[in-house]
């Protein structure tokens, strides 16, 4: 399940980023603006934005193998029909569809694992999970541009493949976790979560601070490298993968630490107050034209977004019948973050350059210390399996 799960992801990523690394093609090929790309970029997180609470109900009542299996098919069918497109508008409007339908995958496969895996497991597991992204993006960044600049509508092709895969894949493998049926709950696991505790809107909330620096440093990686560092497309995307696999690493570690430590948010506060120190240092190198600018980029790349620890915490105080929901409403906070930040930032890196956009993204993983909960109702250190 884990396996399934990590796979499933890691195609959906793929889909999702695959925009941003074809950003130097688009430019070359069809004269595209960073504002315009960075837009572009955008449209699948504005289409999981959109979805994601409402494949989380789905989840609820018909679980996760019918969700995964049909959310990559339809992922797969708006990536080909994107790579198809003439027009920048028909291809944004078919990036956005995809998006709504990948929205499937980055709820389901986080219940998934969750569902299988006891509370001192589902650290680890979940950080396992959750390199799916990094490994995604790394995927991409040394494929796509390579494509891209052979042929931008090809590109496309690569993740429509991978999801249609990833969908056959799921619906042979996987396994909905075993649950009682509602009719058997009481009163207080049927209960909504979010009249009961504030925990979950606070960890909704500091996790969308947390992930702003990473669609900046995401988006934006290729052409600050190509065109203020001279590096080459294809050494440019080798380092991407190269910071992509350094932070499937770092989320696998963090998920450990937690289950060590019987904590998801103390972890996540250092891990915070450690990006805003590697972004300001960034900024600072790269207004200087220092080389350390470069080794800033790939630590802020390998750890920046979401390193599973959210969704972990997410899940266990939601409970089971509400957990499908609760995961929605987290990712489509954090994408609502990740959509926004781009177009903006593109406009601000336009205006001003990136070393003052690299430092105003120092600032949010600070904004989010005081809303992380002190507690949360269930940690690692228990020994009885509950079933999400």
């Amino acid at each position: 399940m884990l396996a399934i799960s990590l796979t499933a992801t890691l195609s959906a990523n793929v889909f999702i980023n695959a925009i941003a690394f074809l950003i130097p093609a688009m430019n070359a090929q069809r004269g595209t603006g960073l504002a315009t790309a960075g837009l572009l970029a955008s449209m699948p997180n504005f289409g999981t934005m959109v979805t994601l609470i409402g494949w989380g109900y789905l989840l609820d009542v018909i679980g996760e193998r019918i969700v995964l299996a049909v959310g990559l098919a339809l992922t797969a069918a708006a990536a080909l029909a994107a790579a198809s497109s003439h027009s920048m508008v028909l291809m944004g409007i078919f990036l956005f569809l995809g998006g709504m339908a990948a929205a499937s995958t980055i709820t389901a496969s986080g219940r998934l694992v969750t569902g299988w895996f006891a509370p001192q497991q589902r650290g680890l597991a979940m950080g396992i999970r959750q390199t799916a992204q990094p490994l995604g993006i790394a995927v991409g960044a040394i494929v796509l541009p390579e494509l891209g600049k052979h042929n931008f509508s090809v590109a496309l092709v690569f993740p429509a493949v991978a999801c249609a895969l990833s969908a056959v894949a799921c619906v042979v493998g996987v396994h909905d976790p075993p649950r009682p049926p509602r009719a058997e709950a009481g009163e207080e696991e049927l209960e909504n979560p979010y009249r009961k505790t504030a925990a979950l809107w606070r960890i909704h909330l500091a996790s969308a601070l947390l992930m702003v620096p990473q669609p900046v440093v995401l988006t934006f990686m290729l052409v600050w490298a190509t065109r203020q560092h001279g590096f080459s497309i294809a050494w440019a995307g080798a380092l991407m993968g190269f910071s992509q696999v350094l932070g499937a690493l770092a989320r696998t570690a963090a998920g450990r630490w937690a289950d060590r430590t019987g904590s998801r948010m103390r972890p996540l506060r250092q891990i915070a107050v450690v990006t805003s120190v590697v972004l300001m240092v960034l900024a600072l190198a790269d207004q200087r034209h220092s080389p350390i600018a470069l080794a800033a980029m790939i630590v802020a790349l390998a750890i920046t977004g979401d390193n599973g620890l959210p969704f972990t915490s997410v899940p266990e105080i939601a409970g089971r019948y509400w957990s499908g929901r609760a995961l929605g409403t987290q990712n489509t906070v954090e994408r609502l973050t990740v959509a926004v930040g781009p177009p903006v930032f593109g406009a601000l890196i336009t205006a001003t350059g990136y070393p003052l956009a690299f430092a105003v993204c120092g600032l949010f993983p600070l904004a989010a210390l005081p809303f992380f909960p002190v507690v949360a109702n269930r940690t690692a250190s228990e020994s009885t399996p509950s079933p999400l």
